[in-house]
């Protein structure tokens, strides 16, 4: 059996690989190459662009494949949603696809917009959303820099992003946010209806998952008499609850738990000053919960 899985090209590749790599299944990329290999011999993949992504898959070129739930719905095509993974090229939430219009305009609003020109690379989305508003406008495709199109070739946008900031550098203020989207794993239905092939991309899920619930999170390991067991715990933040097992000396306990990163810079110290002892803090690969 050969699965082959499909990588978004793109902004999405370099986070899409690392959590491959995080996850124990690093995919070896070769120069100009569209084709990966992976750590799996089972396991090929391909470098698709996120827009294309869904019609592959749905045509059976592919088995699963990683991309937008924007290209999702753009596409119009039917496919398995076997996971979210919500992380950005520099983020690790939702993007936006939003409604945008020049800072010196009229425009407050959707409906301010009747008869005018909207481009996107998200037209079918776009249209919908406008269809749903009865406003009446011409959408059309922008094959890219989407945010210097107003006022002189378009009089608003509907345009992805994730801070804003490009929009505010070109000069662009958000009117209404068109759609929320983050990455799914996705696959065809017949390779989903194989046992093995769906074994294989449901256990690819889990550790994706794993991998990307580790992020910006440690462990953290400690001993502590049983007396000032307590107040250790009253420090302590878990996912659940942390693990707490006997010493070879009856009146010692050992705590693991894990632990935003960022919240480590705070509590190493009150768990000292609350008679932790051997405290260690070390990096975790996957957390699968």
């Amino acid at each position: 059996m050969k699965l082959r899985i499909g990588i978004p090209k793109g902004s999405l590749q370099e986070a899409t690989l690392q959590l491959f790599a995080k996850a124990g299944l690093p995919a070896y990329t070769n120069g100009r190459s569209y084709f990966a290999s992976t750590a799996d011999p089972e396991i090929d993949c391909m470098l698709i662009r996120a827009q294309e992504m869904a019609r592959y898959v749905e045509h059976g070129a592919i088995d699963a494949g990683l991309t937008g739930l924007d290209w999702i719905i753009e596409s119009g095509l039917e496919v398995v949603t076997v996971s979210d993974l919500i992380y950005a090229k520099r983020s690790r939430g939702k993007v936006r696809w939003v409604l945008a219009v020049p800072d010196d305009s009229s425009f407050q609003r959707a409906e301010d917009l009747t008869g005018r020109i909207v481009a996107t690379e998200l037209v079918n989305v776009s249209r919908d959303y406008f269809k749903r508003k009865c406003v009446e406008v011409r959408v059309e495709f922008s094959w890219g820099a989407t945010e210097v199109k107003p006022p002189m070739l378009a009089d608003a946008i509907v345009e992805v992003t994730e801070t804003g900031s490009s929009l505010k550098a070109n000069r662009l203020r958000i009117l209404e946010t068109v759609l929320e989207s983050n990455t799914q794993l996705i696959a065809n239905k017949c390779s989903f209806a194989d046992r093995d092939k769906r074994r294989k991309i449901e256990n690819l899920a889990l550790m994706l998952r794993g991998a990307m619930q580790a992020q910006d999170r440690v462990g953290l390991m400690l001993n502590v008499r049983k007396e000032h067991l307590a107040a250790v715990l009253a420090v302590l933040p878990a996912l659940q609850k942390p693990t707490i097992s006997h010493l070879s000396d009856e009146e010692w306990l050992a705590v693991n738990t894990v632990i935003d990163e960022s919240a480590a810079w705070e509590i190493i110290p009150r768990l000292k000053g609350a008679q932790a002892e051997g405290i260690v803090e070390y990096p975790l690969n996957k957390v699968v919960l």
